[in-house]
């Protein structure tokens, strides 16, 4: 397929455009690109400063959409996200003024910082790409990609994320504190002038790599694979929620974007354990007994992983 290695050359390109702003990403650039080809959205976790809007930044520039980003708050309503219908006296009638959710990337910054109720209203975006106003359904231009950040629950003035609005987000990428290497050469980067980037992706473009997935090969065993995993964590007795069918469906499409990236027409048992955790991680739940155990649900994939057979062909 001559899509394969024209993807992994865009991939390349990618990481070498982000390094030029963000050090030491590179394993979050992979991820952010498996969920554009996958068609799904990212949830960015970690604690304040540690670039995780400076990444999203970059990344809206390099994919030439139209973006909007919204600083969520706690005072931020619904209507501050979709839009409301306004009267005007010009026309003596009630107009639609348009939120920032109409258009095809929309950066959520700190989306925990605002209530349940606002986080709420992007709930039927992310997933049916569309929004309903007072009635009135309204369609988003495709691509629609949601790229969402968030301060971990520890941290004050922040409401954890319910958990229809966790498993509307494809992947979840947390971003710890950069190794000593790695920040010592963003000081080294920071310490001269800002470097331009330049878009590599386009709206038709994105969409034509997206098409590619479906032809991503895999053999049944594959599918079975997932499967068992997603059934072996329901049966977990350390879990109060298991992975859901759109959780192994998730697992399928991140496994085939993550071999169209290597530019290969086919996915392994390698790929799906590769994707485990960021699909997996936040759609977990432990029992409240297992957490004050100190058990995490990153220890849990790697049970997951180590106790389910992949099967042989």
């Amino acid at each position: 397929m001559e899509w394969a290695p024209r993807i992994r050359e865009l991939r390349n390109r990618t990481q070498a455009e982000v390094a030029k702003v963000v050090v030491g990403m590179e394993k979050a650039v992979q991820r952010f690109l498996v969920a554009l080809l996958a068609d799904g959205h990212v949830l960015l976790e970690g604690v304040p400063g540690v670039a995780k809007t400076t990444l999203s930044k970059v990344f809206a520039q390099l994919l030439g959409l139209e973006h909007h980003r919204i600083q969520f708050t706690p005072d931020l309503l619904p209507a501050d996200v979709t839009g409301t219908y306004v009267f005007d006296r010009k026309t003596n009638d009630f107009v639609l003024r348009k939120g920032p959710i109409f258009c095809q990337l929309l950066l959520a910054d700190e989306i925990n910082r605002a209530p349940a109720k606002t986080q709420s209203a992007l709930l039927e975006a992310m997933q049916e790409r569309q929004v309903t106003i007072e009635g009135t359904t309204l369609p988003l231009r495709p691509p629609f990609f949601v790229l969402a950040t968030q301060n971990p629950v520890e941290q004050e003035g922040v409401y954890r994320l319910p958990e229809a609005q966790l498993d509307r987000f494809l992947l979840r990428i947390e971003m710890g504190y950069p190794g000593r290497e790695h920040e010592a050469n963003m000081l080294r980067l920071h310490s001269r002038p800002n470097a331009l980037v330049e878009p590599i992706f386009n709206p038709e473009l994105i969409l034509q790599a997206q098409e590619c997935l479906q032809v991503i090969y895999g053999k049944d065993e594959l599918y079975r694979y997932i499967v068992d995993l997603a059934e072996a964590s329901r049966n977990h007795p350390d879990l109060a929620l298991g992975a859901s069918p759109r959780a192994s469906l998730s697992l399928l499409k991140c496994a085939r974007a993550r071999a169209l990236l290597d530019g290969r027409t086919y996915f392994t048992h390698e790929d799906v354990q590769a994707m485990s955790f960021p699909v997996l991680g936040h759609r977990l739940i432990l029992k409240p007994e297992a957490e004050v155990e100190g058990r995490t649900t990153e220890m849990i994939v790697r049970e997951l992983l180590g106790s389910v057979p992949v099967l042989e062909g």
